[in-house]
């Protein structure tokens, strides 16, 4: 592809360094053709080289980019300086108040949230699967951030690009998980064919995020699935027997 990176960006997240990437404007081909972030073991090829750059150079240009090895975990790690890929923390969210670092979350599907406290001059990126979701990480982030001096009634939070409810049907064991740990969770859920429905992920993390005590809350609306021209989806590849799919990247950064 040869598109300029396309990067959204949340009106809640004014004035602080961040970008929720799509496809477009990298150099990786085939199934992965764009600005493909990679896989979470890959050893560093030149075109993830260079796709990297491309996102410090559009967000935070001379930033140190971090990324994890995300396991959809509850996992938040506190960030002061920069790692070696090979020694990424094992976690699904990162928190800094370190200016120069660009902290992403790779994404194909599952929620990307950036988190900012411009005040206490704290940020932070979360990978909210469903499960991530589901046991907590939103909440995790945010303590994190706490830590380090954040309020959580001055947090704003901004969902980027993921996979919408009318495309993504889950089955009713799915729905009993939810249900298990929140009656209420039910309402996240329509019916969809018997014993299947589809679930908001959008909607359910923005309910953690103000059940948390956050008081601004940016959802973009953006459906990885339906748009394979803008965005990578590990569900439409799957339904379409694809070999692999490509990964995204969503980014913040604190600057001088």
């Amino acid at each position: 592809m040869s598109e300029a990176i396309t990067i959204l960006r949340a009106t809640a997240l004014d004035g602080v360094a961040h970008g929720f990437m799509g496809r477009t404007g990298g150099v990786s081909t085939g199934a992965m053709a764009g600005l493909d972030m990679g896989r979470r073991n890959q050893a560093p090829t030149p075109e993830l080289i260079e796709n990297r750059k491309r996102v410090v150079a559009a967000v935070a240009p001379g930033a140190d980019l971090l990324t994890l090895y995300q396991i959809h975990s509850a996992d938040a790690v506190t960030v002061r300086d920069p790692w070696d890929d090979e020694v990424r923390p094992h976690a699904d969210a990162l928190v800094t108040d370190r200016p120069g670092l660009l902290l992403g979350i790779l994404t194909a599907d599952c929620a990307p949230v950036l988190f900012a406290d411009r005040e206490a001059g704290v940020v932070a990126a979360a990978h909210a699967g469903w499960k991530g979701a589901l046991h907590g990480v939103t909440d995790s982030t945010i303590a994190r951030m706490e830590e380090l001096g954040a309020d959580r009634s001055r947090i704003a939070a901004a969902i980027g690009p993921c996979i919408a409810r009318a495309s993504y049907e889950v089955d009713d064991a799915f729905l009993a998980r939810f249900a298990a740990s929140d009656p209420a969770n039910e309402r996240f859920f329509t019916p969809g064919k018997p014993g299947h429905h589809q679930f908001d992920l959008e909607a359910y993390v923005v309910h953690r995020l103000a059940a948390a005590g956050l008081r601004r809350i940016e959802a973009l609306g953006a459906d990885t699935y339906a748009d394979p021209a803008r965005f990578f989806s590990y569900r439409r590849a799957t339904h379409e027997g694809a070999p692999d799919y490509g990964r995204q990247i969503s980014v913040i950064a604190l600057t001088e």
